[in-house]
């Protein structure tokens, strides 16, 4: 089921869905299945799994040179939402990105998600290697993810590559995109952020999931401004408790938010780590309460890596 349409047949219901990471590359999927299996009870409608572009490390030999090579630390982003899907009968929503893959290796992607019975995906531009800086497209990949969501659409029309398949098999994706409240880093200001964030939508992205964010005045303040863009598509809430001490700096160096001054000065008072967590959990508690109370179409919550604090905040909240 798409998640449009999960979010149409709720009513105006706040829906409970999350995130994962894939597993690190030669390590067991247990430990995300027992994850996950905390989160059931919730009644999850659909739960995205993230994809990771390549990674460049170097490798020394005998001799003492050293290689360059490149690996992916996390694959397998499309046989975990198979996975997922055939043993939890939950929704799944595999990100696509633009970051360290070719058109060509896009729609095998997709054609191996259509034939998986996949229907939603979530289209992002995706990272730069930390060795460039800045973004740089794949010879032959895309460079925006409104590119990357034209191939999409494309293939729902039944146009592949190279045009070289007849009697096409359209996809029927349902696809979703990013959406900054607090504006995307690169962008020059939000209201430049939200005019190509109004592109996507035009572009045909039914919905949209926001970066974490810690002040709800954020997120209600951006909702008004995408209304006002002529934006009428879904805006789900993304929501990620902080959990260490640590994280009070590395969150906002990370994605380039802002944390409220009443959050860190309760991180900063909490004695222990037990109780930096809690406070994390209380705070996306309350977060989660005022924006259900307000009708969010979903509570979207980031994992990374550990359901413990979404169970916790869950149990609280639905």
């Amino acid at each position: 089921m798409k998640v449009i349409d999960h979010i149409r047949a709720a009513k105006g219901k706040t829906l409970f869905s999350f995130e994962i990471l894939p597993p690190l590359k030669g390590t067991r999927i247990d430990g995300l299945y027992e994850s996950i299996e905390r989160l059931m009870p919730f009644d999850p409608k659909f739960i995205d799994v993230t994809s990771h572009r390549e990674e460049f490390i170097y490798k020394r030999h005998e001799s003492g040179l050293l290689e360059k090579v490149h690996t992916r630390k996390r694959p397998g982003t499309v046989g975990i939402c198979a996975a997922i899907q055939n043993k939890f009968k939950v929704d799944t929503v595999p990100h696509v990105i633009c970051g360290g893959f070719t058109r060509e290796e896009t729609e095998y992607a997709l054609i191996d998600l259509h034939y998986l019975g996949i229907d939603n995906v979530l289209v992002l531009r995706g990272d730069a290697l930390k060795s460039d800086g800045v973004f740089k497209a794949e010879k032959g990949g895309h460079q925006y993810a409104v590119e990357l969501l034209g191939q999409v659409m494309d293939l729902n029309a039944g146009k592949y590559l190279y045009d070289e398949v007849e009697n096409s098999n359209p996809s029927s994706f349902c696809p979703g995109v990013a959406g900054y409240p607090e504006k995307h880093f690169e962008a020059p200001s939000l209201r430049s952020d939200i005019k190509h964030l109004k592109a996507k939508v035009d572009a045909g992205a039914e919905y949209i999931v926001t970066q974490m964010f810690y002040d709800n005045a954020a997120y209600f303040a951006f909702v008004d401004k995408c209304q006002l863009a002529g934006i009428d598509v879904p805006i789900i809430p993304g929501i990620k408790p902080i959990a260490t001490k640590r994280q009070l700096t590395s969150i906002p160096s990370h994605f380039y938010i802002n944390l409220p001054d009443d959050l860190v000065d309760a991180m900063e008072d909490a004695k222990d780590a037990d109780s930096v967590r809690q406070v994390g959990i209380e705070w996306a508690i309350a977060q989660s309460k005022e924006l259900m109370k307000q009708g969010v179409p979903s509570l979207h919550y980031y994992t990374m890596g550990s359901s413990k604090s979404i169970e916790a905040i869950a149990k609280a909240v639905f």
